[in-house]
C-alpha cells in the first residue's frame, strides 16, 4: 500500500523539519540567522598555506619520478632536470587555479 494521501505528506513534512534540526544541532549546516558563515572567504593564512604545500608537493613529486627514472635507466640527471621543470610548472598552474584574477572567494 502506498502513503499518497495526506498522512504521507505530513510523514515527509516532519522528517524534513527533524532532519534540519538535527543538521543544525550537529553543526552540519549553518543556522539559517547567520548566512554569513556559508559565503565568509578563506583565511589568508590559510590560502598562503595552501599554496606552499601545493608547491612543494609538486616539486617533491617531481624530482622523486625524475630520480627514480635517471636510476632506473642509468642516465645523467636529464629525466631530474625535466621532472624539476614540469614540477615547477604544475605547482605554478596550481598557483593561479587557486590565486587568479577573479577566483578568491570574497575578491570583487
Amino acid at each position: 500500500m502506498s502513503d499518497d494521501g495526506p498522512r504521507g505528506q505530513v510523514g515527509k513534512d516532519s522528517f524534513e523539519a527533524r532532519l534540519k534540526s538535527a543538521r543544525e544541532k550537529q553543526g552540519l549546516d549553518p543556522k539559517a540567522s547567520d548566512p554569513d558563515k556559508r559565503l565568509s572567504a578563506p583565511s589568508a593564512m590559510g590560502v598562503g598555506m595552501r599554496v606552499g604545500v601545493e608547491l612543494v608537493s609538486a616539486m617533491v613529486v617531481a624530482v622523486a619520478i625524475g630520480w627514480a627514472l635517471d636510476r632506473w635507466l642509468h642516465t645523467s640527471p636529464a629525466f631530474l632536470v625535466v621532472f624539476v621543470l614540469l614540477g615547477f610548472g604544475a605547482g605554478l598552474a596550481n598557483l593561479w587555479r587557486v590565486m587568479g584574477p577573479g577566483r578568491m572567494p570574497g575578491a570583487k
